[in-house]
């Protein structure tokens, strides 16, 4: 059974798909951008756009009921791999050992030209 996960703590979907789902006690995340959920502007720079992403993510696996130390895998997709080791630094901040697996993908666009977009998969 699944159950659709959703929060004004994260940016809401752009388009036709849910913010997350849960089945059988895993949350699956949607790709989470760096917009900020009350005013929905976006940050200038890679820092701050990492920054917000990041927090939107965790809010939004806190909304499922799962925590931040139960996310076990991510994917990260980033305009520029030349910002890789900023992003690491900022994804050190949230996600403390053991780190989760992970896949960073240089990707040519994002949604709203943002500069890093994030997806997650937790247990509850």
């Amino acid at each position: 059974m699944q159950k659709v996960i959703s929060t004004d703590k994260a940016p809401a979907a752009i388009g036709p798909y849910s913010q997350a789902i849960e089945v059988n006690g895993m949350v699956y995340t949607s790709g989470v951008i760096p917009v900020d959920p009350q005013t929905g502007n976006i940050p200038e720079g890679v820092e701050a756009q990492a920054e917000q992403a990041f927090k939107n993510l965790c809010n939004l696996v806190e909304a499922s009921g799962s925590r931040v130390e139960n996310i076990i895998k991510t994917t990260v997709f980033i305009k520029e791999m030349n910002d890789f080791a900023k992003i690491n630094e900022i994804y050190m901040k949230h996600f403390k050992e053991p780190f989760p697996s992970r896949s960073c993908v240089e990707v040519a666009r994002l949604p709203k030209d943002v500069l890093l977009e994030i997806e997650a998969i937790a247990f509850k």
